[in-house]
């Protein structure tokens, strides 16, 4: 079945044996990725049915690297519309935010790992160093994140005067720092060691804490506290 109905354009299938009526009658999860994509695009071009497209996308790319294009690169790698190109974008970007999701408005951190559930969705797969701070409360709940700094590939230049400003201005008890490292390596390089060092005695002085600083990458982290770096 699957091979043939590549073959042919969705009108021209079976009623039972088309994505939409797969999916109404029997669920999201009985569909492939390609059926999937296929019903996010709508139709194809006069050259291949939709899902011709769909599998020759999904032959190009992993369901990773076609979530991380931007418009122009499905446009002009994969020749394809900008409509279709900013569909795919949208329909990503909404499973990131959904995966990023936040049901309580002031979580509580505990541990590394509250803070990972709650931004590794968001940082993992950017292309670009972006630093934030997450500000506590004495009862370390979260009182807001903001993002300091957007770098790139190879380093991040952090004042401590910017996080500190913005940290007195929340009346932040304590505080988080996190960043993500494109390259996929999440272990803290000589830069980041020296930062956190900086970070921490800046915060000494002004009596706010920091309580961890955290790397991001590829699904993994790396936790300065858990690692004994910070104490």
């Amino acid at each position: 079945m699957i091979s043939r109905e590549y073959k042919l354009k969705i009108k021209d299938l079976p009623p039972e044996e088309r994505p939409r009526e797969r999916l109404s009658k029997y669920g999201p999860k009985t569909l492939s990725n390609a059926e999937l994509l296929a019903l996010i695009l709508g139709n194809g071009s006069k050259k291949e049915c939709v899902l011709e497209l769909s599998r020759k996308l999904l032959k190009e790319n992993t369901i990773k690297t076609l979530s991380r294009k931007r418009v122009n690169a499905l446009k002009s790698n994969l020749g394809i519309g900008e409509a279709k190109a900013c569909q795919i974008i949208a329909c990503f970007e909404l499973g990131r935010r959904l995966a990023a999701f936040k049901e309580q408005t002031n979580p509580t951190i505990n541990n590394a790992k509250d803070i990972t559930k709650i931004f590794m969705p968001e940082l993992y797969s950017l292309k670009k160093e972006h630093f934030k701070t997450i500000f506590l409360d004495s009862r370390q709940k979260v009182i807001k994140d903001e993002t300091i700094f957007i770098g790139s590939l190879n380093a991040s230049i952090v004042h401590p005067r910017e996080i500190f400003q913005a940290a007195l201005e929340e009346g932040a008890a304590g505080i988080i720092l996190l960043h993500n490292h494109p390259s996929g390596n999440p272990d803290p390089s000589e830069e980041d060691i020296e930062i956190t060092k900086q970070l921490v005695k800046a915060g000494e002085i002004l009596g706010i804490e920091v309580l961890d600083h955290i790397i991001i990458a590829n699904k993994r982290y790396f936790s300065f506290k858990e690692k004994g770096i910070i104490s």
